[in-house]
């Protein structure tokens, strides 16, 4: 990782944290920590693994899939919600055998392609589309540098920017007669 971003992946940490946001991560390997509210450190993990086992990066970092467990704890507050996901997560750690975040990738997917028509589910999922792809860390990570329109808008700022794709051959492209 270069210097420079990594400085940036700083500021950008730096940011949201400073912004009220206590990110840190829960993970197995303990590095870091996540305050939540109403999810207790199981049922947090539980949801960090989930979000990781159906969006798998592999160098995203944990910070942006903790975003999601923040989000889900605040979903948590609206006891209609809240009974959803605790009875979700008792489920996926039921059939898990223990503990769902413990698994090899290979059968958290499997386990999760047996409840996938499930609301739980459903919420879940639908909820890692926003927290893991709409925020800062994430599009610092796959190189997108988010809205432009403030700053003069797409034409200007990477429309064309096609570099990451091969030329096409000549001929897909017709001629210009006038």
């Amino acid at each position: 990782m270069s210097r420079r971003r990594f400085l940036g992946a700083a500021a950008v940490l730096s940011g949201t944290l400073a912004i009220g946001t206590t990110l840190a991560a829960f993970a197995p390997s303990r590095a870091w920590a996540l305050a939540t509210t109403h999810l207790n450190q199981r049922q947090a993990e539980t949801i960090l693994a989930m979000g990781k086992a159906l969006y798998p990066h592999k160098d995203l970092p944990d910070a942006v899939y903790a975003i999601l467990v923040k989000d889900i704890d605040v979903q948590m507050g609206d006891s209609k919600q809240a009974a959803l996901l605790t009875e979700g997560i008792q489920g996926l750690n039921r059939q898990a055998g223990g503990t769902f975040a413990r698994l090899p990738l290979e059968k958290q997917t499997e386990l999760l392609r047996q409840i996938e028509g499930e609301s739980f589910f459903q919420a879940v999922r639908g909820q890692c589309v926003t927290s893991i792809y709409d925020n800062d860390m994430a599009y610092r990570h796959f190189g997108y540098e988010g809205e432009v329109w403030s700053r003069g808008g797409y034409l200007a700022r990477g429309f064309n920017d096609l570099h990451w794709l091969p030329d096409p051959p000549e001929q897909a492209s017709p001629s210009m007669k006038s």
